[in-house]
């Protein structure tokens, strides 16, 4: 059997809403144009309804590129994720800039979800979580909060440190083939506390469509080996695949990774990479 139950379900939980168990991320975008024309795309087809962003991306272009994204597309169809960077938690004036900043770029009142880049050196992680809750949530920056890059003990630390709103993200490093510290420790605390992880570089930058297994499974069931990663992601439960792509024809084969999933067995081979 799988490490984990598979999720047949194209949509995620966060929070009290769902997305699409496949996102798009906004990373290095290199031609902001193109990359305006698939995530546009993206939304239409239906199929995605979330966008990742932070205000590090491209200081501050990337959101704006969202932006233009939601005036296009219209900001009731599409949960915004975005970041703030660490040491913007040092005090509540800088920390409330950095948000308002970032909905200002992103032509919005509120975000859906705003997560801490990392963790912050030298400060508790109960203390930046509350202090991002009483600026995001308390003000009615954000409608959730979350975390990014926290292993299971500050994801644990963060868990019990909210005074009224929840942890609903961790989004992480994860894909088929840079999995086994989530599977192991974080994944088993996310679910048992109503998290979703995102992950972030999923394709490992084009890497799992090279190896053998990924290739090998992608010939058996007719798919792309890129489709078969992703597809290996989103049978997690509470796992949300959120890879970045600039161009629409690479978009179509991102978005063929749902609407299927993976037999148990091609999933338990897919598990023993590394091994």
């Amino acid at each position: 059997m799988p490490l984990f139950p598979v999720d047949n379900g194209d949509r995620k939980p966060i929070g009290g809403d769902t997305v699409s168990a496949i996102g798009l991320g906004t990373w290095a975008i290199r031609n902001p144009r193109r990359a305006f024309e698939a995530l546009v795309e993206a939304i239409e087809t239906g199929l995605v309804d979330n966008i990742d962003t932070a205000e590090m991306y491209g200081e501050g272009t990337a959101e704006e590129l969202v932006g233009e994204v939601l005036r296009k597309v219209g900001r009731e169809r599409v949960f915004v994720t975005t970041k703030v960077l660490p040491w913007r938690l040092r005090s509540f004036e800088e920390l409330e800039k950095a948000i308002r900043a970032s909905l200002r770029r992103l032509g919005v009142e509120t975000v859906d979800l705003i997560l801490i880049h990392w963790p912050l050196e030298g400060m508790p992680v109960s203390e930046q979580v509350r202090r991002l809750e009483k600026i995001a949530i308390g003000k009615g920056y954000a409608r959730y909060i979350g975390v990014s890059n926290f292993d299971d003990r500050e994801l644990e630390e963060a868990l019990h440190a909210t005074a009224s709103a929840e942890i609903v993200v961790d989004q992480v490093h994860y894909s088929v083939l840079h999995r086994r510290w989530v599977e192991e420790k974080l994944l088993p605390l996310a679910l048992r506390n109503n998290v979703t992880i995102q992950a972030y570089t999923p394709l490992e930058r084009g890497r799992v469509a090279e190896h053998p297994v990924v290739r090998r499974i992608a010939e058996r069931v007719g798919r792309t080996p890129i489709q078969v990663a992703l597809n290996y992601l989103i049978s997690r439960p509470r796992v949300v695949a959120i890879p970045k792509t600039e161009n629409r024809e690479h978009l179509r084969e991102i978005l063929g990774a749902m609407g299927w999933r993976l037999t148990e067995d091609a999933i338990e081979e897919l598990e023993r990479i590394g091994e």
